[in-house]
Protein backbone atom coordinates (compact mmCIF):
# COMPACT_ATOMS: atom_id res chain seq x y z
CA UNK A 1 0.00 0.00 0.00
CA UNK A 2 1.26 3.38 -1.17
CA UNK A 3 2.67 5.58 2.21
CA UNK A 4 -0.22 8.38 2.93
CA UNK A 5 1.34 12.28 2.02
CA UNK A 6 -1.24 13.88 4.69
CA UNK A 7 -2.80 12.27 7.63
CA UNK A 8 -5.53 14.90 8.22
CA UNK A 9 -8.47 15.11 11.29
CA UNK A 10 -5.56 13.10 13.60
CA UNK A 11 -6.17 13.25 17.20
CA UNK A 12 -2.68 14.14 19.16
CA UNK A 13 -2.11 13.84 22.73
CA UNK A 14 -1.47 17.32 24.57
CA UNK A 15 1.76 16.11 25.63
CA UNK A 16 2.43 15.99 21.91
CA UNK A 17 1.24 19.68 21.26
CA UNK A 18 3.50 22.66 21.35
CA UNK A 19 2.67 25.14 23.43
CA UNK A 20 -0.34 27.35 22.26
CA UNK A 21 -2.11 24.42 20.07
CA UNK A 22 -5.93 25.79 19.77
CA UNK A 23 -8.39 24.08 21.40
CA UNK A 24 -12.59 23.65 20.58
CA UNK A 25 -14.76 22.47 23.64
CA UNK A 26 -12.22 22.41 25.84
CA UNK A 27 -10.11 19.74 23.69
CA UNK A 28 -7.03 19.96 21.23
CA UNK A 29 -8.29 20.43 17.74
CA UNK A 30 -7.54 17.89 15.51
CA UNK A 31 -4.47 17.88 13.85
CA UNK A 32 -2.69 17.58 10.14
CA UNK A 33 0.36 15.04 9.87
CA UNK A 34 2.16 15.99 6.71
CA UNK A 35 4.82 13.08 5.48
CA UNK A 36 7.44 12.91 3.16
CA UNK A 37 10.16 10.44 2.75
CA UNK A 38 9.00 8.31 5.48
CA UNK A 39 9.35 10.81 7.96
CA UNK A 40 6.91 13.30 9.31
CA UNK A 41 7.66 16.31 7.77
CA UNK A 42 5.22 19.32 9.96
CA UNK A 43 2.21 19.28 12.52
CA UNK A 44 -0.19 22.17 12.08
CA UNK A 45 -3.78 22.55 13.04
CA UNK A 46 -6.61 20.57 10.56
CA UNK A 47 -7.84 22.15 7.74
CA UNK A 48 -11.37 22.25 5.40
CA UNK A 49 -8.81 21.65 2.62
CA UNK A 50 -7.02 18.79 3.49
CA UNK A 51 -9.53 15.99 2.97
CA UNK A 52 -8.83 17.08 -1.24
CA UNK A 53 -5.58 16.19 -0.97
CA UNK A 54 -5.54 13.28 -3.28
CA UNK A 55 -2.45 11.74 -1.30
CA UNK A 56 -4.55 12.42 1.93
CA UNK A 57 -6.04 10.05 4.61
CA UNK A 58 -8.62 11.19 6.08
CA UNK A 59 -8.56 9.87 9.78
CA UNK A 60 -11.82 11.40 11.25
CA UNK A 61 -10.23 12.15 14.99
CA UNK A 62 -8.75 8.53 14.92
CA UNK A 63 -5.92 8.88 18.12
CA UNK A 64 -2.34 8.68 17.24
CA UNK A 65 0.36 8.27 19.14
CA UNK A 66 4.24 8.00 17.90
CA UNK A 67 5.63 4.08 18.08
CA UNK A 68 6.11 2.57 21.15
CA UNK A 69 9.60 1.74 23.88
CA UNK A 70 8.77 -1.20 25.94
CA UNK A 71 11.33 -0.34 28.02
CA UNK A 72 11.50 -3.28 30.38
CA UNK A 73 11.23 -6.92 29.28
CA UNK A 74 12.66 -10.60 29.67
CA UNK A 75 12.70 -12.08 26.41
CA UNK A 76 15.00 -14.81 27.48
CA UNK A 77 12.21 -16.42 29.51
CA UNK A 78 8.94 -15.47 27.52
CA UNK A 79 6.45 -18.49 27.31
CA UNK A 80 8.43 -21.08 29.53
CA UNK A 81 5.12 -20.88 31.28
CA UNK A 82 3.41 -23.68 29.63
CA UNK A 83 5.96 -26.58 30.58
CA UNK A 84 6.10 -25.75 34.12
CA UNK A 85 4.56 -27.31 36.62
CA UNK A 86 3.00 -25.82 39.67
CA UNK A 87 4.48 -22.55 40.42
CA UNK A 88 4.82 -21.32 44.69
CA UNK A 89 3.38 -17.67 45.00
CA UNK A 90 5.36 -14.18 44.52
CA UNK A 91 9.03 -13.18 43.39
CA UNK A 92 11.33 -16.03 44.77
CA UNK A 93 8.93 -18.24 44.43
CA UNK A 94 8.62 -17.52 40.32
CA UNK A 95 12.45 -17.49 40.53
CA UNK A 96 12.69 -20.90 42.03
CA UNK A 97 10.65 -22.00 38.85
CA UNK A 98 12.83 -20.33 36.63
CA UNK A 99 16.09 -21.24 37.64
CA UNK A 100 14.53 -25.29 37.93
CA UNK A 101 13.51 -24.53 33.96
CA UNK A 102 17.11 -23.65 32.87
CA UNK A 103 17.76 -27.48 32.15
CA UNK A 104 15.27 -26.94 28.88
CA UNK A 105 17.18 -23.69 27.33
CA UNK A 106 19.54 -24.02 24.36
CA UNK A 107 20.37 -20.84 21.88
CA UNK A 108 17.39 -22.43 19.68
CA UNK A 109 15.08 -22.87 22.30
CA UNK A 110 15.58 -18.78 23.11
CA UNK A 111 15.98 -17.61 20.17
CA UNK A 112 12.66 -18.85 19.03
CA UNK A 113 10.92 -18.07 22.25
CA UNK A 114 12.55 -14.42 22.28
CA UNK A 115 11.66 -13.77 18.38
CA UNK A 116 8.40 -14.39 18.80
CA UNK A 117 8.20 -11.85 21.54
CA UNK A 118 9.94 -9.10 19.04
CA UNK A 119 7.26 -10.40 16.59
CA UNK A 120 4.32 -9.69 18.89
CA UNK A 121 6.13 -6.16 19.89
CA UNK A 122 6.47 -5.07 16.29
CA UNK A 123 2.65 -6.20 15.02
CA UNK A 124 1.73 -3.97 18.19
CA UNK A 125 3.37 -0.59 16.87
CA UNK A 126 7.06 -1.14 19.53
CA UNK A 127 9.88 0.48 17.92
CA UNK A 128 12.41 0.15 20.70
CA UNK A 129 12.38 -2.77 23.42
CA UNK A 130 14.95 -3.63 25.87
CA UNK A 131 15.27 -6.73 27.56
CA UNK A 132 17.04 -8.01 30.85
CA UNK A 133 18.92 -11.44 30.54
CA UNK A 134 19.62 -13.55 33.37
CA UNK A 135 23.41 -13.71 34.23
CA UNK A 136 23.95 -15.83 37.60
CA UNK A 137 27.70 -16.95 36.78
CA UNK A 138 30.68 -14.37 37.23
CA UNK A 139 33.49 -16.48 34.43
CA UNK A 140 30.24 -17.73 32.16
CA UNK A 141 28.48 -15.44 29.81
CA UNK A 142 24.66 -16.69 29.82
CA UNK A 143 23.53 -18.61 26.70
CA UNK A 144 20.68 -16.34 26.07
CA UNK A 145 23.46 -13.31 25.61
CA UNK A 146 24.72 -14.03 22.36
CA UNK A 147 21.28 -14.88 21.09
CA UNK A 148 20.02 -11.29 21.76
CA UNK A 149 22.83 -9.76 20.62
CA UNK A 150 22.26 -11.46 17.36
CA UNK A 151 18.98 -11.06 17.57
CA UNK A 152 19.79 -7.10 18.28
CA UNK A 153 21.31 -7.08 14.30
CA UNK A 154 18.66 -8.82 12.65
CA UNK A 155 15.93 -6.68 13.68
CA UNK A 156 18.07 -3.52 12.91
CA UNK A 157 15.39 -1.43 11.79
CA UNK A 158 12.70 -2.77 12.62
CA UNK A 159 12.85 -2.89 16.14
CA UNK A 160 15.61 -1.53 18.20
CA UNK A 161 16.62 -4.10 20.63
CA UNK A 162 18.65 -3.49 23.74
CA UNK A 163 19.86 -6.00 25.87
CA UNK A 164 20.91 -5.79 29.80
CA UNK A 165 23.28 -8.10 32.09
CA UNK A 166 20.65 -9.21 35.04
CA UNK A 167 23.69 -9.72 37.42
CA UNK A 168 22.98 -10.84 41.33
CA UNK A 169 24.44 -7.97 43.50
CA UNK A 170 27.03 -10.25 44.96
CA UNK A 171 28.77 -11.22 42.19
CA UNK A 172 29.64 -7.03 42.30
CA UNK A 173 30.83 -7.48 45.70
CA UNK A 174 34.56 -7.98 44.53
CA UNK A 175 35.77 -4.62 42.70
CA UNK A 176 37.76 -6.52 40.11
CA UNK A 177 35.26 -8.62 39.23
CA UNK A 178 32.53 -5.90 38.91
CA UNK A 179 35.00 -4.27 36.30
CA UNK A 180 35.22 -7.36 34.82
CA UNK A 181 31.40 -8.17 34.22
CA UNK A 182 31.35 -4.45 33.24
CA UNK A 183 34.18 -5.08 30.21
CA UNK A 184 32.12 -8.09 29.04
CA UNK A 185 28.95 -5.76 28.94
CA UNK A 186 30.82 -3.03 27.07
CA UNK A 187 32.57 -5.60 24.72
CA UNK A 188 29.20 -6.69 23.47
CA UNK A 189 28.10 -3.58 21.43
CA UNK A 190 26.32 -0.19 21.92
CA UNK A 191 22.92 -1.68 22.66
CA UNK A 192 23.72 -3.21 25.61
CA UNK A 193 23.88 -2.11 29.23
CA UNK A 194 24.91 -3.58 32.97
CA UNK A 195 22.08 -4.28 35.53
CA UNK A 196 21.57 -5.89 38.61
CA UNK A 197 19.11 -7.64 40.88
CA UNK A 198 19.17 -4.92 44.03
CA UNK A 199 16.66 -6.71 46.56
CA UNK A 200 16.94 -6.97 50.67
CA UNK A 201 17.47 -10.54 50.70
CA UNK A 202 20.63 -10.06 49.02
CA UNK A 203 21.54 -6.44 49.56
CA UNK A 204 25.04 -4.83 50.40
CA UNK A 205 25.81 -1.16 49.78
CA UNK A 206 29.49 -1.81 48.41
CA UNK A 207 28.53 -4.39 45.90
CA UNK A 208 25.92 -1.74 44.89
CA UNK A 209 28.88 1.17 44.46
CA UNK A 210 30.91 -1.22 42.80
CA UNK A 211 28.73 -1.84 40.36
CA UNK A 212 28.04 2.01 39.78
CA UNK A 213 31.62 2.47 39.50
CA UNK A 214 32.19 0.04 37.38
CA UNK A 215 29.79 1.34 34.69
CA UNK A 216 31.59 4.77 35.15
CA UNK A 217 34.75 3.17 34.59
CA UNK A 218 33.30 1.30 30.89
CA UNK A 219 30.80 4.59 29.67
CA UNK A 220 28.34 1.94 30.39
CA UNK A 221 24.47 3.16 31.28
CA UNK A 222 22.76 0.67 33.88
CA UNK A 223 19.46 -0.33 34.14
CA UNK A 224 18.39 -2.22 37.85
CA UNK A 225 16.15 -4.58 39.08
CA UNK A 226 15.70 -2.01 42.02
CA UNK A 227 13.64 -3.15 45.81
CA UNK A 228 10.90 -5.77 43.93
CA UNK A 229 9.69 -5.92 47.39
CA UNK A 230 7.00 -4.65 49.55
CA UNK A 231 9.70 -4.60 53.06
CA UNK A 232 10.02 -0.67 54.23
CA UNK A 233 13.11 -1.06 55.38
CA UNK A 234 14.58 -1.93 51.32
CA UNK A 235 17.07 1.21 50.65
CA UNK A 236 18.26 -0.03 47.21
CA UNK A 237 16.62 3.26 45.12
CA UNK A 238 17.81 5.93 47.71
CA UNK A 239 21.44 4.16 48.09
CA UNK A 240 21.33 4.40 44.49
CA UNK A 241 20.42 7.94 44.32
CA UNK A 242 22.97 8.92 46.94
CA UNK A 243 26.08 6.66 45.47
CA UNK A 244 25.39 8.26 42.05
CA UNK A 245 25.67 11.90 43.18
CA UNK A 246 29.04 11.09 45.14
CA UNK A 247 30.87 9.37 41.54
CA UNK A 248 29.37 12.37 39.40
CA UNK A 249 27.97 9.20 37.51
CA UNK A 250 27.18 10.49 33.73
CA UNK A 251 24.97 8.07 32.54
CA UNK A 252 21.46 7.04 32.61
CA UNK A 253 20.31 4.52 35.24
CA UNK A 254 17.06 3.02 35.19
CA UNK A 255 15.01 2.01 37.93
CA UNK A 256 12.81 -0.79 37.54
CA UNK A 257 9.99 -2.30 39.81
CA UNK A 258 10.78 0.34 42.91
CA UNK A 259 8.20 -1.25 44.86
CA UNK A 260 9.04 -0.97 48.23
CA UNK A 261 8.35 3.09 48.14
CA UNK A 262 4.91 2.15 48.16
CA UNK A 263 5.71 0.41 51.44
CA UNK A 264 7.45 3.06 53.53
CA UNK A 265 6.12 6.35 55.31
CA UNK A 266 5.67 9.03 53.55
CA UNK A 267 8.46 11.17 54.29
CA UNK A 268 10.94 8.46 53.85
CA UNK A 269 9.23 7.72 50.68
CA UNK A 270 8.83 11.22 49.39
CA UNK A 271 12.35 12.05 50.48
CA UNK A 272 13.83 9.30 48.14
CA UNK A 273 11.66 10.34 45.18
CA UNK A 274 13.07 13.77 46.12
CA UNK A 275 16.65 12.53 45.56
CA UNK A 276 16.01 10.72 42.62
CA UNK A 277 14.95 13.61 41.06
CA UNK A 278 18.33 15.37 41.26
CA UNK A 279 20.26 11.74 39.76
CA UNK A 280 20.17 11.14 36.19
CA UNK A 281 17.71 8.32 36.88
CA UNK A 282 14.38 6.91 35.02
CA UNK A 283 12.00 4.87 36.50
CA UNK A 284 10.45 2.34 34.94
CA UNK A 285 6.77 0.93 36.32
CA UNK A 286 6.05 -2.74 35.84
CA UNK A 287 2.32 -2.96 36.87
CA UNK A 288 0.72 -6.26 35.61
CA UNK A 289 4.06 -8.19 37.51
CA UNK A 290 4.16 -6.20 40.32
CA UNK A 291 0.09 -6.65 40.96
CA UNK A 292 0.78 -10.36 40.70
CA UNK A 293 3.85 -10.75 42.42
CA UNK A 294 3.57 -8.42 45.47
CA UNK A 295 1.36 -9.52 48.55
CA UNK A 296 1.30 -13.25 46.88
CA UNK A 297 -0.04 -16.28 49.07
CA UNK A 298 -1.89 -19.41 48.11
CA UNK A 299 -5.52 -19.00 48.43
CA UNK A 300 -5.53 -15.47 50.37
CA UNK A 301 -6.45 -12.44 48.65
CA UNK A 302 -3.82 -10.15 48.11
CA UNK A 303 -4.00 -6.56 50.52
CA UNK A 304 -1.38 -4.53 48.66
CA UNK A 305 -0.96 -3.41 45.27
CA UNK A 306 2.87 -3.54 44.55
CA UNK A 307 2.41 -0.64 42.67
CA UNK A 308 5.63 2.31 42.72
CA UNK A 309 4.43 6.18 43.41
CA UNK A 310 4.03 6.65 39.97
CA UNK A 311 1.91 10.03 40.39
CA UNK A 312 4.62 11.09 43.19
CA UNK A 313 7.59 10.80 40.73
CA UNK A 314 5.82 12.59 37.60
CA UNK A 315 5.05 15.49 40.11
CA UNK A 316 9.00 16.07 41.11
CA UNK A 317 9.41 15.83 37.44
CA UNK A 318 11.13 11.95 37.30
CA UNK A 319 10.79 10.60 34.09
CA UNK A 320 8.99 7.26 34.09
CA UNK A 321 7.48 4.83 32.23
CA UNK A 322 5.05 1.76 31.89
CA UNK A 323 6.56 -1.75 30.59
CA UNK A 324 5.02 -4.96 29.63
CA UNK A 325 8.28 -7.07 31.91
CA UNK A 326 7.20 -10.66 32.07
CA UNK A 327 5.20 -12.18 29.49
CA UNK A 328 3.75 -16.13 30.00
CA UNK A 329 6.42 -16.74 32.23
CA UNK A 330 6.49 -18.13 36.17
CA UNK A 331 6.69 -14.26 36.70
CA UNK A 332 3.60 -12.91 35.02
CA UNK A 333 1.46 -15.73 33.14
CA UNK A 334 -0.01 -12.92 30.87
CA UNK A 335 1.08 -10.45 28.67
CA UNK A 336 1.10 -9.78 24.95
CA UNK A 337 4.65 -7.15 24.53
CA UNK A 338 1.55 -5.26 23.97
CA UNK A 339 2.71 -1.80 26.53
CA UNK A 340 -0.57 -0.49 26.31
CA UNK A 341 -1.85 -3.16 28.26
CA UNK A 342 0.47 -2.19 30.80
CA UNK A 343 -0.73 1.32 30.85
CA UNK A 344 -4.24 0.08 30.61
CA UNK A 345 -3.99 -1.87 34.13
CA UNK A 346 -1.73 0.78 35.23
CA UNK A 347 -4.93 3.19 34.90
CA UNK A 348 -7.11 1.23 36.98
CA UNK A 349 -4.63 0.65 40.11
CA UNK A 350 -2.63 4.23 39.98
CA UNK A 351 -6.42 5.36 39.17
CA UNK A 352 -4.66 7.94 36.65
CA UNK A 353 -6.08 10.98 34.81
CA UNK A 354 -6.08 11.70 31.22
CA UNK A 355 -4.58 8.26 29.94
CA UNK A 356 -4.08 9.30 26.50
CA UNK A 357 -3.71 13.28 26.88
CA UNK A 358 -1.48 12.64 29.45
CA UNK A 359 -0.19 9.27 30.59
CA UNK A 360 0.91 7.69 27.04
CA UNK A 361 4.26 9.78 27.03
CA UNK A 362 4.84 6.96 29.64
CA UNK A 363 4.58 4.35 26.48
CA UNK A 364 6.35 6.42 23.73
CA UNK A 365 9.45 8.10 25.36
CA UNK A 366 12.35 7.07 24.08
CA UNK A 367 14.35 10.30 24.86
CA UNK A 368 13.85 9.14 28.71
CA UNK A 369 16.21 6.40 28.39
CA UNK A 370 18.99 8.25 26.84
CA UNK A 371 21.75 10.06 29.04
CA UNK A 372 21.71 13.54 26.79
CA UNK A 373 18.96 15.45 28.00
CA UNK A 374 15.51 14.87 27.46
CA UNK A 375 13.52 17.12 25.04
CA UNK A 376 11.63 19.31 27.09
CA UNK A 377 8.77 19.62 23.99
CA UNK A 378 8.61 16.61 22.56
CA UNK A 379 7.39 16.60 18.68
CA UNK A 380 6.74 14.33 15.98
CA UNK A 381 7.72 17.05 12.89
CA UNK A 382 11.16 15.20 11.96
CA UNK A 383 10.75 12.03 13.39
CA UNK A 384 10.06 8.92 11.88
CA UNK A 385 7.18 8.56 10.23
CA UNK A 386 6.27 5.40 12.84
CA UNK A 387 2.75 5.79 13.82
CA UNK A 388 0.28 3.84 15.81
CA UNK A 389 -3.54 4.35 14.99
CA UNK A 390 -6.28 3.30 17.03
CA UNK A 391 -9.29 2.85 15.09
CA UNK A 392 -12.02 1.80 17.48
CA UNK A 393 -11.08 4.13 20.87
CA UNK A 394 -11.56 7.98 21.68
CA UNK A 395 -9.66 9.85 24.22
CA UNK A 396 -12.09 9.59 26.91
CA UNK A 397 -12.14 5.45 27.40
CA UNK A 398 -8.39 4.97 25.81
CA UNK A 399 -7.22 2.27 26.62
CA UNK A 400 -10.25 0.32 26.19
CA UNK A 401 -10.77 -0.55 23.10
CA UNK A 402 -7.07 -0.31 21.44
CA UNK A 403 -6.45 -4.32 19.91
CA UNK A 404 -7.60 -2.50 16.75
CA UNK A 405 -5.10 -0.02 15.63
CA UNK A 406 -3.43 0.20 12.35
CA UNK A 407 0.51 0.39 12.44
CA UNK A 408 2.96 2.61 10.24
CA UNK A 409 6.40 2.33 9.58
CA UNK A 410 7.75 5.58 8.06
CA UNK A 411 4.61 5.72 6.91
CA UNK A 412 3.85 2.73 5.31
CA UNK A 413 1.05 -0.27 6.79
CA UNK A 414 2.98 -2.91 8.55
CA UNK A 415 -0.70 -3.83 10.39
CA UNK A 416 -3.77 -3.47 10.35
CA UNK A 417 -6.08 -2.64 7.93
CA UNK A 418 -6.54 1.06 6.71
CA UNK A 419 -9.23 1.05 4.13
CA UNK A 420 -11.22 3.22 5.80
CA UNK A 421 -9.51 6.21 5.46
CA UNK A 422 -8.33 5.76 2.23
CA UNK A 423 -9.27 8.77 -0.54
CA UNK A 424 -12.72 7.82 -2.31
Amino acid sequence: MKAPALLGNARLPRWLLPAGWPEHDGAPVLARIALEAGRVQSVRPASGQDERHPEAWNLAGTLVLPGFVDAHTHLDKAFTLPRMKKVQPGLLGAIDAMLADRVHWSPGDVRERAARGLQWAWECGTTQLRTHVDWWEPDTVPLAWPVMAELAQEWAGRVRLEQVSLIKLPLFEDAAQALRLARQVKATGPHALLGGFVHSTNWSENALRNLLVAAQACDLDVDLHVDEELNSAAIGLQTAARILREIGFEGRVVCGHVCALAAQPEAQAFATLDAVARAPITIVSLPATNLLLQDAVTGRTPRLRGLTLVKEARERGIPLLFASDNVQDPFCRLGSFDPVEALGTAALVAQLDDPFDDWSQALCRGDWLQRAPARAAPTLAGAKADLVLFTQADRHGWPSRSATRVVLREGRVTHGDAAPFLPR
